[in-house]
């Protein structure tokens, strides 16, 4: 991810690393699943080794985690005692997000195995080295 995407991840994460607000839009209530990218290139491998040709198979984590959630996580993993900010939420923002992976699991005998909690952290380190923050790893973050 780069960190200027515009996506909440990295939005969230690079706020945090430069002890910005982190924004949030809505109440933070709205949830998305995190997949995170080791596991969908495996999911995808094994989709284009399997036999299942035109039929639609869903790739992705069916934990659900509120925006607010994700908010703690990152806090947490950088260390960060910046302030959560509320905006509105957009009209076409959807408030759930949960895929069913059921013909991934029985097809493809794929899920994901990189919990949240740990993508979030290989996410923050490499964010630390691509913007030079290396040497700023609070006590929380380098354990």
């Amino acid at each position: 991810m780069h960190e200027a995407d515009g996506r909440v991840v990295s939005n969230l994460v690079v706020q945090a690393l430069r002890d910005e607000p982190l924004t949030m839009f809505g109440d933070g209530q709205q949830t998305r699943s995190f997949c995170y990218v080791t596991d969908l290139i495996e999911g995808f491998l094994r989709l284009m080794e399997s036999d299942l040709q035109a039929t639609p198979v869903n790739l992705g984590n069916p934990r659900e985690s509120t925006m607010l959630e994700l908010a703690r996580i990152i806090k947490e993993e950088v260390g960060s005692q910046a302030p959560l900010v509320f905006n509105p939420l957009p009209k076409d923002d959807p408030v759930r997000r949960k895929p069913d992976i059921t013909r991934a699991r029985e097809a493809l005998g794929w899920g994901p195995a990189v919990p949240l909690e740990r993508g979030i952290a290989e996410t923050v380190a490499d964010f630390r080295r691509r913007l030079g923050l290396e040497a700023d790893v609070p006590a929380r973050a380098a354990s």
